[in-house]
């Protein structure tokens, strides 16, 4: 893993592109660049946008999409939108969680996986869709991602 140290988090709070800068987008920023926000993300977010860590600590906790651990090595995303989930999102969900050994969405105890259940991957038409790694597929069956979740390995 990269060396996360504050001028690494600050270097990608200056690259930003974004035409108005908010905590938002400063935290956005860092989660993208680094795949997670470091603990001390938090204070440096806060010294860039000149606020209290308390403000940014209340917006980073407030989303849900904030990770403050490392991801696993691979981010597989169901969505459970209204179309993925009356065409099978359920079984996805279920066939990834029992293959995972989870109860919920999360990361798998190797750190290879990263589960994530997805309110909507934008792609309707095709569901169920799933993401792997930021790659979308539709007209997803579980067989079909089981074996591509056994090529990952």
């Amino acid at each position: 893993m990269k060396n996360i140290n504050n001028e690494y988090i600050l270097d990608i709070l200056e690259n930003q592109d974004h035409t108005t800068v908010t905590i938002l987008s400063s935290l956005l920023s860092v989660q993208d660049g680094i795949g997670f926000l470091p603990k001390n993300a938090i204070k440096v977010v806060a010294d860039f946008v000149n606020v209290t860590t308390n403000d940014v600590w209340g917006v980073a906790s407030y989303y849900l999409n904030f990770r403050f651990d490392p991801p696993g090595k691979h981010t597989i995303e169901i969505c459970w939108g209204p179309s993925c989930h009356v065409n099978g999102a359920s079984k996805l969900q279920s066939s990834v969680l029992e293959k995972f050994k989870l109860k919920n969405q999360g990361d798998t105890s190797d750190g290879k996986f990263t589960l994530k259940f997805n309110t909507c991957l934008g792609a309707c038409p095709q569901a169920p869709m799933i993401s792997i790694n930021h790659k979308l597929s539709g007209k997803m069956n579980s067989l079909k991602l089981l074996k591509m979740l056994d090529k990952l390995k």
